[in-house]
């Protein structure tokens, strides 16, 4: 695939578990059916999919499940950032030989980069596959933020598209212009929070964290865009924004998989050290949702 081919939203799917910490093949597949049919593509095993609390061997698992269960409907962009090289090379080649569509990879975290050992890093896991490699460009998290120019390096030597999680409007338009003269080059916004103003921005894709739990209304928001109904799609925007704030009541991951409950899709449990959230928050969240007609 080329790396336009990824549009529309793409849920970074999270990762069901059991109690006791295995990934919970039931309700992974269950979760799959709930989001598959409103998206157009898939990005797991990142931040929401816990890839990071999850061992090498356990990430290789999750992966080829999705894969499976997949089974072509819709693209794949697997995650496959560590915090070292070697490990990124080797998740990244495992993604391949199972059949994902792309990789992507947030900036090696922990350490302080300079932004020749940030490029370093992607010229590695760009040779390693023959399949698009996204970067995830997440600074808060990473603490290695992607500057355009280095992006525009990247870009020169077969990078094909950036996913930006830095919720900078200005930063996401220095992209668009550091990759201008790329036609096959994906600047994909890293987050529902402003999709509307990214696609007017000429954003294409976004990983939307929401499309986990309500991924009917991303995709409405989505195709409200596409089709020129634009005032629509604002109204639309500024659902998704209450949504979100209902998630930022706790910890995200925690209150999504009690919303997911609340909505009938048994997704497990988080990964510790995520717990499960209170009965007084689970409350909470359910009338919020309720004032919002959502539920």
């Amino acid at each position: 695939m080329k790396a336009i081919d990824f549009k529309g939203i793409i849920p970074p799917l999270m990762t069901p578990f059991t109690e006791t910490g295995e990934i919970y093949e039931d309700g992974l597949k269950r979760l799959i059916d709930f989001v598959v049919p409103y998206v157009q593509g898939l990005y797991p095993v990142g931040t929401y999919g816990s890839g990071p609390l999850m061992s090498i061997q356990e990430r290789k698992k999750a992966a080829e499940l999705i894969i499976e269960y997949v089974n072509g409907r819709v693209p794949v962009i697997i995650h496959v950032g560590t915090a070292d090289t070697n490990t990124t090379v080797e998740l990244a080649k495992h993604a391949e030989s199972i059949g994902a569509d792309a990789v992507g990879a947030i900036a090696p975290y922990y350490n302080p980069l300079t932004d020749d050992s940030i490029f370093e890093h992607f010229r590695c896991l760009i040779d390693a596959v023959n399949i698009p490699v996204f970067v995830y460009n997440n600074p808060s998290i990473s603490g290695n933020p992607i500057k355009p120019e280095v992006l525009k390096k990247l870009a020169d030597y077969g990078l094909r598209g950036i996913k930006d999680s830095s919720f900078d409007l200005v930063n996401y338009y220095n992209y668009k212009l550091a990759v201008e003269d790329y036609q096959d080059f994906n600047v994909i916004i890293g987050t529902e929070a402003i999709f509307y103003a990214a696609f007017e921005a000429g954003a294409i894709g976004a990983v939307t964290g929401l499309g986990n739990i309500f991924p009917e209304l991303l995709n409405k928001m989505y195709l409200e865009y596409i089709n020129g109904k634009k005032e629509e799609a604002k109204k639309t925007q500024e659902l998704v924004l209450k949504l979100r704030s209902v998630t930022k009541l706790g910890p995200t991951v925690p209150v999504m998989h009690a919303i997911l409950e609340m909505r009938g899709i048994d997704s497990g449990y988080p990964r510790k050290p995520f717990l499960p959230i209170s009965e007084e928050l689970e409350v909470k969240v359910k009338s919020s949702l309720e004032e919002l007609k959502l539920l």
